[in-house]
């Protein structure tokens, strides 16, 4: 090929160094509205600012990540055909629990409506995994929940330093103590691997900050089920940050700090566990408590016991149980509103998150950043699967969530392994064009001049 050929070996260059520059991201819009979505959902500004009660943020907000996917099929790294198993176990759940809402002996209408507002944890399951292509984007995800816990923590105080425990100050996943307990239980992982990963002393100063208020929050919803959630959560987590981690000053720093809070914010606590054995005056509500919690469980499994395989519906425990009342375990919830068959599913769902980090702990060759988050992912999954024994979170999006984020980023790590890195860099900027082409001229790019 000659040089002088109307200009094709110039024209052949150029388009090679073309094809070595990024093209936009087509999935930038949708992760964009993704970001809102878990906005809303996890800080629930419509709670504490005022007239945004008025406006449908969380559906706004998932319609148009839906919107920007769509716009962009076909240009995307991954397809809905690459979806995980888990996702396909989930859908089958929702199906189920689609049928035994039709088929409720209590209140079908009232199944199928809350079964409607479960089912939206798929489409935010699958926004997840289509759109979290990167560690980076999968941090700024993490980092809106924990920081928004946070937040919901700071409101929860503020708004509610008169009540006798933290309950009623926002709705949703934050609507009564335990649940408050229990979402920042799931949340805390993450927020301390975002203090470890901060290298600014000002972010971490804020992130301590953060977690001081998380730890004082939990103290005065004096929940049992979240202090006796957060010991084994910690627990984990620590092993992971401060053992494996070789962060041992991180792991008496948290010592320290626990205890004085326990201290200074613990008496309710102490007072509702000290009813249990009769030695407490203040608190004999929780005795009360206890005996109610026994009852709903039995009534659970009554329920089971009749009806086995399709449930008494999505969310009808409350009237079935004749005191209208939760039944404070997750796995006896599931079973009894979803049949046996939704549990079955549940559990392999929840397996599926388990193994996939046990894939990723496995893994030799990764950064440090991605191994504390796997550490964190570990901690949150496994306060879920502590706390489902004492509070009725089976169908709370947080756990679902944290089983995303462990595909996500297991599937980021596998592309990142078969990415060839083997392609010549780009020329550097202020090169002479004749140097350019003589680079292709030796490499067999382009025929040198004859």
């Amino acid at each position: 090929m000659a040089i002088g050929d109307n200009g094709t070996a110039v024209a052949e260059v150029l388009g090679r160094g073309r094809s070595s520059v990024p093209l936009a991201d087509p999935t930038k819009s949708a992760f964009f509205w993704l970001m809102g979505f878990f906005l809303v959902y996890c800080a629930r500004p419509e709670d504490w600012i005022p007239g945004l009660k008025y406006i449908p943020l969380a559906k706004i907000t998932a319609v148009l990540a839906m919107w920007g996917l769509f716009n962009s099929l076909g240009k995307t790294k991954r397809v809905f055909k690459d979806l995980p198993r888990e996702s396909r176990l989930l859908l089958a759940m929702i199906g189920l629990l689609f049928i035994g809402g039709f088929l409720s002996p209590v209140w079908k209408g009232g199944a199928v409506s809350k079964t409607i507002d479960f089912s939206k944890i798929y489409v935010a399951w699958a926004l997840v995994f289509l759109l979290i292509t990167t560690f980076e984007r999968l941090r700024k995800i993490i980092y809106i929940q924990a920081a928004s816990v946070v937040v919901v923590c700071i409101v929860s105080m503020v708004k509610g330093h008169s009540l006798p425990r933290l309950e009623g100050v926002l709705g949703g996943i934050y609507s009564n103590p335990n649940d408050l307990a229990f979402a920042i239980v799931l949340s805390m992982p993450f927020a301390l691997a975002f203090l470890v990963s901060a290298k600014n002393a000002f972010i971490k100063a804020i992130w301590i900050f953060g977690l001081l208020c998380m730890l004082t929050a939990i103290f005065l919803t004096a929940s049992r089920a979240g202090f006796i959630d957060l010991i084994i959560m910690g627990t984990v987590t620590l092993y992971h940050f401060g053992i494996k981690g070789k962060r041992y000053g991180l792991i008496a720093a948290t010592l320290f700090f626990s205890l004085l809070i326990v201290t200074l914010a613990g008496g309710k606590l102490y007072d509702r566990w000290a009813a249990l054995s009769g030695d407490s005056a203040t608190d004999q509500g929780a005795e009360g408590s206890y005996e109610a919690r026994k009852f709903l469980m039995q009534r659970a499994v009554e329920g089971i016991e009749s009806y086995p395989v399709f449930g008494i519906g999505m969310n009808n425990f409350i009237s079935y149980s004749g005191i209208w009342h939760e039944v404070h375990m997750t796995y006896l919830q599931v079973t009894v509103e979803g049949g046996i068959p939704v549990f079955i599913l549940f559990l392999m769902f929840f397996y599926r998150g388990f193994k996939n980090l046990g894939i990723l702990l496995r893994e030799k060759n990764l950064d440090e950043e991605t191994v504390m988050f796997i550490g964190a992912l570990h901690g949150s999954l496994i306060g879920f699967v502590v706390g489902a024994l004492f509070a009725p979170e089976g169908f709370q999006f947080f756990p679902y969530f944290a089983v995303a984020f462990t595909s996500t980023l297991l599937q980021t790590v596998r592309e990142q392994q078969t990415t060839p890195s083997s392609a010549p860099p780009p020329p550097k900027r202020g090169r002479h064009f004749l140097e350019v082409y003589a680079d292709h001229a030796r490499t067999g790019a382009v025929t040198p001049v004859r």
